[in-house]
């Protein structure tokens, strides 16, 4: 997709941001009915036509005006029709503005609060397609926050934020969002969602004290609001924007006036003046409501802040992070700090425009994460890891060798021998189904599993180095962190959720070459013992030497040990082997039974085994990378 649109529909204002997909800059904030920040109200004219906006809030030819509807959305069914009008009324704004043109290839991501369940969400989506929206996606509005935060060059936090847990307050007009971010992936807590505490209680306290204080005007300005919701709400956005413009620079504005004056057009004009001050700021969140129970804002805040550190079962966050546009009241820091002390605590510098601008980010960043995706599936369905495989194997085989034949040698061999030499063993040539059977029995225990864990491990490093030639290139071109598909989290210990065990890398079955080529060194180790007897001092042992000595003389060495393998040696001519010269023999041979296998390595007639090698393990590998990439997440840093 070439752009990528975010709609923060909120309860009282709403934006629209846009991104290209190769834009290196911020998403542009497009202007809706002609503000950047527009009223979230719609009406229907006699004629047909669809305002919204401001205009909405005052035309006088309306036959259906509807404000404040999203708040109600999981409680009244009815919101859902006026969600859609107005959500139709944008999308026309943005046709005949020619920000968005009819069959581009776009995506619209809209924001919704992060206590909003599946079907809430999927049943909001809905609505958004029904209005004729292209694809559409529906995104928390606090995750939405913390990537515009990430991705803003003034607010340098990606690393805080993929490392540490993160509390996203997002301090709406009629409620409070919370969300638990963990390692950069929304986390449920047990008191997540919404607070029905927004920034619009903060209006309502600002307007009706400034009617209170209107003298004799102040009944008729009261008439005008119990007649029009329209003005009522058009009075309660002028409220909010003095409200934020005095919170952007309290220190500024407690020496110098701040006030605006608003004319009500309804039968006959009327003026109504707002005044902020230090004394209005201070009754905007200690004046005691009904509509809160009889508290005042900043006990409600803070109550809920306390029920969301008790509801989060990990690690407190370390980093609280403030938008919305009542974040910039001083107050607010200082509450988290009361309750979360050892948090950092940050907001954005434009927090109107926060969510909207994080929705589009998020829209690149789910096409980077596709594409990304899709390019590793080329390089898995292509030969490159097969190859960078088969081009190591050897060396994994001449690893294993070298610490698993003196284990071999010195647990495996001796039992045998001394079964030969005690009569269980008829004769020489039997040991070698035993060998096998008990080389085969050793190469499945976990204590060899564990042997092989160092070699495998040192031989995974040249192949992931060279795998991270193509791997690495891809997770730049998509914007994903490049060990995001680095086998080296493997190697050590790691956050990552998938873990590969080195050990079953490792095809033991695959392992026959290894068994045959020790089994044969043995048996030659076994014949090479009757080499020791005509040394042994006692006289029959001398007697027997004579004895193998003539045998040799006349039906040469390979015919003298294809019958001494056959034949059945009598036990007490077995005893004159001791287990000594046995023992010091298998110390010895340690270099020539690797010697051997190497050497068979290179006869090429392990092909078969070696084939079947490359292809498990580069299978493992492939398999690894997919489920690395199905974990990664919008990349936030």
């Amino acid at each position: 997709m070439d752009r990528f649109f975010g709609f923060d529909l909120g309860d009282a204002e709403s934006a629209v941001a846009r991104l290209y997909k190769e834009d290196q800059v911020a998403p542009e904030m497009i202007p809706v009915a002609g503000e950047k920040s527009f009223i979230t109200a719609y009406a229907q004219l006699n004629s047909g036509e669809l305002l919204i906006g401001e205009k909405a809030c005052y035309t006088d030819s309306a036959v259906r005006r509807r404000i404040r509807f999203k708040s109600r959305f999981l409680t009244d069914s009815s919101s859902a029709a006026d969600i859609k009008s107005f959500a139709a009324g944008v999308l026309g704004e943005l046709y005949s503005s020619g920000s968005l043109i009819q069959g581009e290839d776009t995506s619209v991501y809209v924001g919704c609060p992060a206590g909003w369940n599946r079907n809430a969400r999927e049943h909001y989506r809905e609505i958004f397609e029904q209005a004729g929206y292209p694809p559409v996606r529906i995104i928390s509005e606090s995750r939405a926050a913390m990537v515009s935060a990430c991705q803003s060059k003034h607010l340098q936090i990606g690393v805080d934020i993929l490392s540490k847990p993160v509390l996203v307050v997002d301090i709406g007009s009629s409620t409070t969002d919370f969300a638990y971010i963990m390692a950069g992936k929304e986390v449920e807590m047990q008191t997540a969602g919404e607070v029905a505490l927004g920034g619009g209680l903060m209006d309502e306290i600002l307007l009706e004290e400034s009617v209170a204080a209107a003298g004799l005007s102040r009944k008729k300005i009261q008439a005008v609001f119990e007649a029009s919701d329209a003005w009522r709400t058009y009075a309660e956005f002028a409220a909010r924007k003095l409200k934020e413009k005095y919170f952007s620079d309290e220190d500024y504005w407690s020496r110098n006036k701040c006030a605006e004056s608003i004319v009500l057009h309804y039968n006959r004009p009327v003026k109504l003046t707002l005044t902020m001050d230090r004394a209005m700021a201070d009754r905007l969140v200690n004046k005691k409501v009904d509509r809160l129970g009889g508290r005042s804002f900043r006990q409600v805040f803070i109550a809920s802040l306390e029920d969301v550190r008790d509801g989060i079962t990990g690690r407190q966050p370390e980093l609280i992070f403030l938008t919305g546009g009542v974040s910039k009241l001083p107050a607010i820091r200082q509450w988290c700090s009361e309750v979360f002390p050892d948090g950092v605590i940050i907001s954005a510098t434009d927090p109107e425009f926060s969510v909207a601008k994080g929705l589009a980010y998020c829209g690149r960043i789910d096409e980077d994460l596709k594409e990304f995706k899709e390019d590793l599936e080329k390089l898995v369905r292509s030969n490159t890891i097969e190859e960078i495989v088969s081009k190591h194997i050897t060396s994994l085989y001449r690893n294993a060798v070298d610490v698993l034949v003196d284990p071999i040698i010195s647990r495996v061999a001796p039992p045998i021998f001394e079964k030969w030499r005690s009569g269980e063993i008829t004769r020489l040539s039997d040991t070698d189904v035993l060998l096998q059977q008990d080389i085969g029995a050793f190469l499945e225990e976990d204590g060899t599993r564990e042997l092989l864990a160092g070699p495998i491990t040192a031989w995974l490093r040249p192949v992931i180095e060279e795998l991270e030639e193509h791997t690495v290139p891809i997770c730049i071109r998509h914007r994903v962190p490049y060990t995001a598909l680095s086998l080296r989290s493997y190697l050590s210990v790691s956050d990552i959720d998938i873990k590969v065990d080195a050990k079953e890398m490792f095809a033991i079955k695959e392992m026959t070459l290894l068994i045959d080529s020790i089994v044969t060194a043995l048996l030659a180790i076994l014949m090479s013992s009757f080499s020791f007897l005509p040394f042994f001092a006692d006289p029959s042992g001398i007697m027997i030497g004579i004895i193998a000595s003539v045998v040799l003389l006349f039906l040469g060495k390979d015919k003298m040990q294809e019958k001494m393998l056959t034949a059945d040696i009598p036990r007490p001519v077995r005893r004159l082997v001791p287990k000594s010269a046995f023992n010091s023999r298998m110390d010895n041979i340690s270099a020539s039974v690797k010697e051997a296998f190497y050497e068979s390595l290179e006869q090429g007639k392990n092909e078969e085994i070696k084939t079947r090698m490359v292809e498990e393990i580069s299978s493992q590998i492939q398999q690894t990378l997919v489920k690395m990439a199905e974990v990664v997440e919008i990349p936030l840093g």
